[in-house]
């Protein structure tokens, strides 16, 4: 088996992390999700993470298999939330995000790897607390979240349209 790890994204990482990204909309598209399909996460959003050392790749032996980005900062659309609340309202988050695992690496439980890392390396920075949301249609991601005993919150949205609902869990390692 090849080395597996996950380490900071760079701009040389830009195409192979914008073909993830294509690859995760078209599944989300044949999922029937609306998540992804509005032109975001787009390139200019992906250099931006990597620019400000947000952005990480999952690494199989020599190829970028992977992509995540996360936030250290308090993220705006958490402020208000529905239909439940933070547990850890006060307490300083990281954000989990854009999450996508190339097809070529599909099935291989990789998303595992890439949030195991994703909590440590939130941990090692002092991090008790993690945030993510979801669409109600991409079960999938709802199933690696619920893997990693993040507990369902409540909903909120990334903008005022129905389609702007996204399911919200949060992790404390409190």
């Amino acid at each position: 088996m090849a080395n597996i790890y996950v380490r900071m994204a760079s701009a040389d990482d830009l195409n192979a992390i914008m073909a993830i990204i294509d690859d995760a909309k078209q599944l989300l598209k044949r999922d029937g999700s609306t998540q992804w399909q509005d032109g975001s996460p787009n390139r200019e959003l992906l250099k931006s993470d990597i620019l400000k050392s947000r952005c990480w790749v999952l690494m199989v032996g020599n190829q970028v298999a992977g992509t995540s980005t996360l936030l250290t900062e308090p993220e705006p659309t958490y402020i208000k939330i529905e239909k439940g609340s933070w547990h850890q309202q006060e307490e300083r988050y990281a954000t989990i995000h854009r999450v996508a695992i190339s097809s070529k690496f599909r099935g291989m439980h990789l998303s595992k790897f890439m949030f195991s890392n994703l909590i440590s390396i939130g941990y090692l920075k002092g991090f008790r607390n993690f945030r993510i949301d979801t669409h109600e249609v991409n079960v999938r991601m709802q199933k690696l979240i619920k893997d990693f005993n993040f507990v369902y919150r409540g909903d909120i949205f990334i903008d005022q349209t129905p389609e702007g609902k996204r399911m919200a869990y949060e992790l404390n390692m409190d």
